[in-house]
């Protein structure tokens, strides 16, 4: 039997881009396959007690940051810390991305190259014309993708992706589930790896 992971995440964070590249590869030398279900974390954030950044206490805003350092030294994967576009609506990316799924499209690399945007190369995933340059680098037509994020499928896939991380108890990105086994963030993914090795 296939094993499978389902994959909660937005490109708007920063766990998410740290974790990506091992994640995929994780997955791969344990044979399993991703369901990529990218969520609107601003609608889940209210209903599981989580808050956008600016509202957080200034200590657990510290201790982010301390954090993502730590992960930056440990990993050696560039990031921006305090990217120029920052907090950012990633929802139309979301949406080119959920738009190439349902063309049967391989996304993984896209939705990294989204990821990478907002937090190495200080690129505006809110606008049009880069997301569309991200998507033509990576082997799309980004015009056709960006047209086809604004038709009701991809719209409507979002809210059920996202929908279905509530029901999961998800609260947070990137989260991953295997076996209904809960996985928060990017530092649980040893525990993953684990659980897939048993298996």
């Amino acid at each position: 039997m296939t094993k499978t992971i389902d994959y909660y995440y937005t490109h708007a964070s920063p766990w998410t881009y740290l974790g990506a590249e091992r994640f995929f590869g994780i997955a791969a030398a344990a044979g399993a396959a991703i369901n990529f279900r990218p969520s609107s974390l601003h609608v889940i954030f209210p209903q599981s007690g989580g808050l956008p950044l600016a509202k957080r206490a200034p200590q657990r805003q510290a201790y982010r940051m301390m954090e993502l350092k730590r992960w930056h030294d440990h990993l050696g994967i560039p990031i921006n810390f305090e990217p120029a576009f920052f907090p950012v609506s990633d929802e139309q990316s979301v949406l080119m991305v959920i738009a190439a799924q349902l063309q049967g499209e391989d996304i993984a690399q896209l939705t990294y190259a989204y990821s990478r945007a907002v937090w190495a190369e200080e690129r505006d995933v809110s606008d049009e014309d880069t997301m569309v340059a991200i998507a033509d680098q990576q082997g799309f037509d980004g015009k056709a993708l960006l047209a086809a994020s604004n038709e009701a499928g991809p719209k409507e896939t979002l809210e059920a992706y996202t929908q279905e991380a509530m029901e999961r108890q998800v609260f947070g990105a990137p989260t991953y589930i295997y076996k209904d086994e809960l996985f928060w963030g990017q530092d649980r993914l040893d525990f993953l790896e684990r659980a897939l090795a048993r298996d």
